[in-house]
C-alpha cells in the first residue's frame, strides 16, 4: 500500500504535465485559429518602371568563373543577378495576376542571393492582408527560395492576430516573370 500512493502521485503528475504540455488554449493564443487556412493571392514584383515595387539596393560580386556555360551559350554571366545581391520589396498582392486586380496586401521583405551558381535566394519576408476577413493581421515567411525552380516552397514562422503562431508553408510559382525586370509570382499559403 506505501509503495502505491508514490507511483499514484508519480502517474498523476505525469498525466497533468503531458495535459498541461499539450492542451491548446485559445485564451492565450488570442484565439487564433489557423489550423486549415489556404489563401491564394498574386504578388506583382516590380524592379523597373515608372513605380517599382522592388530594388536591388546592394549588388553582389560576379561569378567566379565562366565554369557555369552550357551547350546553348548560356552562362552565370549572363544572369542579372549576382552572389551576394541584397534586394527589398514592398509588392502588391491581389486576388488575381492581373495590374487592375482586387488589392488584399503587401509583401514587404528582403532577399539576399546565397548561391554561387543558379538563382537561390534566403528571403525574409511578411505578408500583411489589407482586405478582407484577414485585414489587419501578417503572415511571416522564411526560407531558402530557388527561382530556377517550377515551385518553390519556404516556411510560415509565425504571425500576428488570428495568425499569432502560424506555422505552414508557403508555395510560389512564376506566373509571368522576368529575372531582370520582375512580374507576377503566384503565392499559395497553407496553415496548420
Amino acid at each position: 500500500m506505501a509503495s502505491t500512493i508514490p507511483t499514484v502521485l508519480l502517474a498523476s503528475a505525469i498525466l497533468v504535465a503531458a495535459a498541461t504540455y499539450f492542451r491548446h488554449d485559445t485564451r492565450s493564443s488570442g484565439g487564433s485559429v489557423t489550423a486549415g487556412t489556404h489563401l491564394h493571392f498574386y504578388m506583382h514584383d516590380q524592379y523597373t518602371g515608372e513605380n517599382p515595387t522592388a530594388a536591388l539596393i546592394m549588388q553582389g560580386r560576379p561569378p567566379l568563373s565562366n565554369s557555369n556555360a552550357t551547350t546553348t551559350g548560356s552562362s552565370d554571366d549572363d544572369d542579372p543577378r549576382r552572389f551576394g545581391d541584397i534586394a527589398v520589396m514592398n509588392n502588391a498582392l491581389t486576388e488575381g495576376p492581373e495590374r487592375g486586380s482586387a488589392r488584399v496586401g503587401t509583401a514587404q521583405g528582403f532577399t539576399v542571393r546565397v548561391a554561387e551558381r543558379g538563382s537561390v535566394n534566403a528571403l525574409s519576408m511578411h505578408l500583411v492582408m489589407e482586405a478582407g476577413e484577414h485585414a489587419g493581421i501578417s503572415l511571416v515567411v522564411s526560407g531558402r527560395v530557388d527561382t530556377d525552380l517550377a515551385v518553390r516552397e519556404s516556411v510560415i514562422v509565425g504571425g500576428t492576430g488570428r495568425f499569432r503562431a502560424a506555422r505552414g508553408y508557403a508555395l510560389s510559382r512564376s506566373y509571368d516573370y522576368d529575372l531582370a525586370k520582375g512580374g507576377v509570382v503566384e503565392v499559395d499559403v497553407y496553415l496548420y
